[in-house]
This record gives C-alpha cells, sequence and structure tokens, in this order.
C-alpha cells in the first residue's frame, strides 16, 4: 500500500499510522487501545447511536469514534479526564432505566451493559428510574423480550434485518416512547418472528434472551437428532438453539400400514408431518341425521330416534354439497369421504394450535414415518419461509380447485379460470384476536376461510352485534366489494386463522366473467343483510341492559315457563324424554325474566356459539337463521360444551362397522350424534308445551314476547 493511501495520527501518546478509510476506532483497535462500545460489533456498519465509545479530537466537543475517519495530524484522547466523566454520565443514564441485574446477566454474568458500569465504577445512578411504556413480552415461545433491559442500541434489528434478512425488526415511537417493534408493532410471538436467534446473540443486555428448557414430553416416537432435523427443507433457518430447548416437543413416528395414527372427535395437541410413505384419511362416523318417527297414534306417542341415511333423509341445501371439510391440506369428497395424504402434507393445524377436537381419522395406507410435534414447535414452523413457501404451493397445486367449488355460489367457475388464480391467490395467517378487515375500512379482497374461525360483527351506538361465526368454507368481503366499496362489517381471528386472499381486481374479473356467480353472490348479500337489519331491529326494541344479561336477545325461539302457573311437576320434561329415546332435550331450570322461567332448551340463538370450533363444519346455520346439525357430524361433543346454556345432547347410537382386526366381518359399536331440540316436528306443537297440564308452558318469539311485557323504548325506531 501506497504512504499517500495512509493516514498518521496519535491516539493516548502513540503515533499510529492507518488507511485512510479507517475509523478511529478500528485504528485504536487494530493496535490493541481498547474504547469501549454497546451499539458496535466488529465487522457491522458502525451507526453511533450508543456514543460510549466518544472520544476526544481536539474540538469543543467529543466525536463517536466508531463513525469519525480518521485524519492526518490527528490528536486523540481516549483516557481523558473528560472523555471518562462523559462515559460514565451516558452509562450513568443507561443504567437509570435498566433492571439490574438483568436476565442475561442472571443466567449467564456477561451483559454487556453491567459490565461496563462496574468498570466505569456506576453503581448506584442518581437519576430516577423510569419503566418502559411496553414492559416484557413474553408470546413467543422460544425468546422472551424485556423491554425495560432495551438500550435502543439497534445491533438486534441490524442482526435480523442485514445479517439474516427476515425483516422483522424495527424501531418505533419518538422520544422516551422509542422502542424495538416486531413487524407492525405487533408483539414477537404474533409477528413473522422465525426464531432464528441472531437478535438474541446480537443483543448486548437481558433485552432478548433464550427462554428455558420446554419440559413437556411426547409419551411415543423416537428422540429426533438436532443435526439431522436441520438437514431436512422443513426446518431450514430454524434455530438450531431453539430446537435443542425443544426437542422433547418434537419426536419421530414410525406406522406400519393399516396402523391409526389419530382419530375423528378425540382430542389432542399435536400435528403431524408426513416425511414418507402415504395415509388415508377419512370420516367412520355414520354419515346420518338424527331422525325422529312416531309409533303408536295419540299424540303423546313414544317417538324413536334413529339415523336415517342421506338418501333416505337428504336436505335441500346438501344437493349442492361438495366436500366436507377437515383439519388437513384436502377436503373430503361428500358423496365418498376419502382422501390421501402424502409427503410435505402437514395435518392436525386445529387441533394442535386451538385444542380442538381431531376432525377425521387417519390411517397409514403404507409404512409411514412422520413427525409428531407440539404447538411451540408448529408455531415456529409456521413461521419457517421455506415451509409456508411449500404449504402455499401444495395448496394452489391440490387444494384451490376443491375449496372454490365447496363453496356453492362458485361451483361453475370454470377450470381456466382458477388456473389463472393460482399464482395470484394469498394464504394469510392470523393469531386470536387479529382484526382481519375493519368496519368502514375501503373493500380491497375477499376472503375465504382454510382453517380456523372468523367472528363478523358490527358496532352499532349500543355495542357489538354479532352476525356470525365462519369455519373453514366460508367466505366474507363479498359484501363491501359488491357495494359501495367500504367494508361492512369487522372480521376478527377467534383463534389460529388462515385465509385465502383474492384480490378485489380478480373478484372484478370473477363477477364479470361469470353472471351467475355474481347473481349468487348478491342474493347471499341480501340475505345476510336483512339478517343483520332484523338482528338490529331486534337488538333496539328491547332495553338492552336487561335483555342482554339474559343472554335472550339471542335466541329466535324460547320455551318459557309461567311460575305463577307452574306446579313443577315435570310433565314437559318426561314428555320431552318419552320423545326421544329417553334422551331429554329439556332441562326445567334456566335464567329468569319476570315471572317467566326460561327453560334450559334450545335457543336457536343469532350467535350460536355452539358452530365455533366445529372440526368438520357439521352444525350451521340456515339463511333462516335456524341453527342445524348436518349429518357428517363425528360426535366430538365441542358443540355440546360450548352451548352456554346445555342446550345440545350427545344420543349415542349402535351402529356395524367393519373390524379393524378382521376387514371381512362387521362389528357392533356405539357412535354419537349431537342433538338438539327439534321442537317436535312429528307433531302440530312440542310434547313439552302439549303435556303441561296447568298452560304454564310456552314455546314464544323471545323478541316479541318479551318487548310486549317491558315495552320499546320510546321515540327509537325498530329498523333503525
Amino acid at each position: 500500500m501506497s504512504s499517500d493511501s495512509q493516514v498518521q495520527l496519535t491516539i493516548d501518546g502513540r503515533p499510529i499510522s492507518v488507511p485512510s478509510d479507517t475509523t478511529i476506532f478500528d485504528a485504536a483497535r487494530i493496535h490493541g487501545i481498547s474504547i469501549p462500545t454497546l451499539c458496535h460489533q466488529q465487522n457491522e456498519a458502525p451507526v453511533g447511536v450508543c456514543r460510549v465509545c466518544a472520544v476526544d479530537v481536539g474540538g469543543r466537543v467529543l466525536a463517536a469514534s466508531c463513525i469519525r475517519l480518521a485524519e492526518n495530524g490527528m490528536v486523540i484522547s481516549t483516557t481523558s479526564e473528560k472523555v471518562r466523566n462523559v462515559r460514565r454520565t451516558l452509562v450513568e443514564l443507561l443504567m437509570t432505566d435498566h433492571p439490574s441485574p438483568c436476565a442475561r446477566q442472571r443466567q449467564s454474568g456477561d451483559c454487556e451493559l453491567e459490565m461496563l458500569a462496574r468498570t466505569e465504577g456506576v453503581t448506584q445512578p442518581r437519576f430516577a428510574r423510569r419503566l418502559s411504556p411496553r414492559g416484557q413480552d413474553d408470546t413467543s415461545f422460544v425468546i422472551s423480550v424485556d423491554h425495560e433491559a432495551c438500550i435502543l442500541c439497534d445491533r438486534c434489528i441490524r442482526g435480523c434485518d442485514e445479517i439474516r434478512h427476515n425483516d422483522v425488526l424495527g424501531r418505533r415511537g419518538k422520544g422516551y416512547q422509542t422502542g424495538i417493534a416486531f413487524d407492525h408493532n405487533q408483539p414477537m410471538g404474533y409477528s413473522s418472528c422465525v426464531s432464528c436467534g441472531e437478535c438474541m446473540v446480537s443483543c448486548p443486555t437481558g433485552a432478548l434472551t433464550n427462554k428455558s428448557v420446554v419440559k413437556t414430553v411426547l409419551p411415543q416416537g423416537e428422540p429426533v437428532n438436532v443435526e439431522e432435523l436441520l438437514q431436512l427443507p422443513y426446518f431450514q433457518k430454524v434455530s438450531g438453539t431453539f430446537l435443542d430447548l425443544n426437542k422433547n416437543a418434537i419426536v419421530l413416528r414410525r406406522f406400519r400400514k393399516g396402523d391409526i395414527v389419530c382419530r375423528e372427535g378425540e382430542y389432542g395437541s399435536t400435528a403431524f408431518y408426513i416425511l414418507q410413505g402415504k395415509a388415508q384419511v377419512f370420516l367412520s362416523a355414520p354419515l346420518a341425521h338424527v331422525k325422529t318417527e312416531g309409533g303408536a297414534t295419540g299424540f303423546l306417542s313414544k317417538l324413536t330416534s334413529r339415523l336415517a341415511g342421506r338418501r333416505e333423509n337428504r336436505r335441500a341445501e346438501e344437493a349442492d354439497r361438495r366436500m366436507i371439510p377437515i383439519d388437513a391440506p384436502v377436503d373430503l369428497p361428500y358423496e365418498n369421504p376419502v382422501a390421501e395424504l402424502g409427503p410435505g402434507d402437514l395435518f392436525g393445524e386445529m387441533t394442535c394450535m386451538s385444542l380442538y377436537p381431531r376432525s377425521a381419522t387417519v390411517r397409514a395406507a403404507t409404512d409411514c414415518t412422520m413427525l409428531e410435534m407440539l404447538r411451540n414447535v408448529l408455531d415456529i414452523m409456521q413461521r419457517n419461509k421455506t415451509l409456508k413457501a411449500q404449504i402455499e404451493e401444495n395448496y394452489r397445486r391440490r387444494a384451490l380447485d376443491d375449496h372454490l367449488r365447496s363453496v356453492p355460489v362458485f361451483a361453475t367457475l370454470t377450470q381456466d379460470f382458477i388456473d389463472s388464480l393460482r399464482d395470484r391467490v394469498e394464504l394469510v395467517r392470523y393469531s386470536k384476536g387479529d382484526v382481519i378487515c375493519r368496519q368502514g375500512d375501503i373493500a380491497d379482497s375477499f376472503y375465504l376461510v382454510r382453517i380456523g374461525f372468523v367472528k363478523v360483527s358490527e358496532i352499532h351506538p349500543g355495542g357489538e352485534l354479532v352476525l356470525a361465526y365462519l369455519g373453514r368454507g366460508g367466505y366474507f368481503g363479498e359484501m363491501g366489494l359488491l357495494g359501495e366499496g367500504r367494508r361492512t362489517a369487522t372480521c376478527t381471528a377467534l383463534d389460529h386463522v388462515e385465509v385465502v386472499r383474492i384480490h378485489g381486481e380478480d373478484f372484478h374479473r370473477m363477477t364479470l366473467a361469470f353472471p351467475e356467480v355474481r347473481r349468487s353472490l348478491e342474493a347471499v348479500a341480501q340475505e345476510r343483510e336483512e339478517q343483520n337489519r332484523q338482528r338490529l331491529a331486534a337488538a333496539s326494541s328491547v332495553p338492552l341492559e336487561r335483555f342482554l344479561a339474559q343472554g335472550l336477545m339471542e335466541a329466535q325461539s324460547l320455551l318459557v315457563l309461567d311460575l305463577e302457573r307452574c306446579t313443577r311437576c315435570d310433565n314437559c320434561v318426561r314428555a320431552c324424554a318419552d320423545a326421544h329415546d329417553g334422551v331429554t332435550r329439556l332441562i326445567r331450570e334456566g335464567v329468569r325474566f319476570d315471572k317467566y322461567l326460561v327453560a334450559t332448551s334450545c335457543r336457536q340463538c343469532r350467535d350460536p356459539l355452539c358452530m365455533v370450533g366445529c372440526p368438520v363444519g357439521s352444525i350451521r346455520r340456515r339463511n333462516s337463521l335456524e341453527v342445524i346439525i348436518e349429518d357428517w357430524c363425528i360426535g366430538c361433543g365441542l358443540c355440546a360444551k360450548n352451548c352456554p346454556y346445555g342446550n345440545i345432547n350427545m344420543h349415542p347410537f349402535t351402529v356395524y362397522a367393519k373390524d379393524p382386526a378382521a376387514p371381512e366381518r362387521e362389528v357392533a359399536v356405539v357412535k354419537q350424534k349431537a342433538t338438539s331440540c327439534d321442537l317436535c316436528t312429528e307433531h302440530v306443537e312440542p310434547s313439552c308445551v302439549y303435556a303441561c297440564p296447568h298452560d304454564a308452558a310456552h314455546r314464544v318469539d323471545p323478541n316479541t314476547f318479551f318487548s310486549g311485557l317491558v315495552g320499546a323504548p320510546q321515540g327509537r325506531s325498530a329498523d333503525r
């Protein structure tokens, strides 16, 4: 190197020579002179954030040595009294807002700030401590975030963005409100962080630290080797530290041909990823409705409940049904609910993430090797960009056709049009409580629910009005796109949700190319709008503070008992049991309103919580707002647990199925189906009402009945 490319300067009395583009910090480091710093790391671009590396270059103010270039003739001091006083004050200010000892100091004793404080003699800061506005963030399964320990050195941001290129971290706020943020200021666990660990490696304090080892152990399967896992595409770019900490939460499972992997209706907490082999997914529950029939003549004759096959008791709307939604990358054909899964397929996501029952039975069609994992592993895997791209590709290639055509209004879409959508649709994930779209926002997309449940609600001066719960196969966003271009409702993720987003331009292209699709969507939108108008009118006709407190506004049909006439003879209960094979659908208990007891019997709720979580979407609400249970109910019992009024029962039936040990013969097994009050449709009026000897039992429309009792508010329109 020629002499004219060198600069000559003096640092702490030592003459040195360095290349002309060298910073003072690097010049000192090259010659063994130590300058403390917190925000700067070797081989990183300098940022001059912490200013702890300040040195005296002879001017009025000190200079940050990490960003100030060395110049010919400079005389620099790194240890003068002026420098030491400024450095000590800077460290003291940082320690004022720092919880000491921080998590890193407690775990490993190497918090860089606290070590520097000891070196500078800072023990008890003179200034009053201010707590961070954000405190701690414990949402990540892997990394503990303590914003109080953050000194805003930006090393985590540079590690995430410049080294790993994940682009998750950044700064937010101004002044004292400044802090690090994940994505759009989300909690870390809800962000797109892939837990690579680079931010923890970069952080000089206890602001970002490893969580303790996960203690959960899966009871079956072989232990996994972390090094071997990292060789699988599924685990690319995943932190080896994370996998090592969570090695007990993932196991290797081997299944022989014919082995059952999981059964429908069972509760679980794991998901499966197929490495080798093929698996068959199917429904073992009988595809039939619960049908109640009369025997001898007479109104109070015994009724018998039995399972009626779909051809014998098929509902009109089921003629359009093509697919049954399940918790897997494929849906099951309605006429023959069987499908195949292969290498690269992930199933059991909803069971794992939201603890819902298994939606189908999975059996090894060949010898299979699978990974079984708990939620903490699956959560990180779903952030893996490689896996996400693979899942999206599998969906576009295998499931988009069936998903679209499983929605009756899209049944007429041509293959060419669906092919044109393959590379344009997006799979978007949301965590519990995330708002997918907000009432009043510009409508720019149409959504199909692929996984999870979405709550649709409107905000009114009286509060939130829940319009619907949408599960897999449901859709939303069409009203804003077909109407005035604004969202008419707020849609919120009730749990782990994944939606297929179709951009507005593709939606409009579809409605122009297929007028029948547009007409169908407009008809559904009009029905939904009318339902919403009726619900709002009902909510406006009765004093809400009394009506809502009892949950009565949610009902369409109530069994009420006049307590001034009721003698507690229980004839109504016995009549209901006699009418349904001894399984009563009525309990003479419940909430009270005025002199009436609202008995425990299905209310046909307008806000049917029973629908939330059904793993196969078999309980739903007709456009008439009647809640019905479809013939593919698998008997898991979740709807009965979710019903806040105890109005759904599980009815056992004996059916014959193939013996797994000897497929050539059939064995008797007990299967159960969810049942609720059917208003004794076989008779002129419900048995419970007819059996009451004192005219105390009545089936009523609650909005009409109770508004007559309490009177509508003055000066308020019912259809407002």
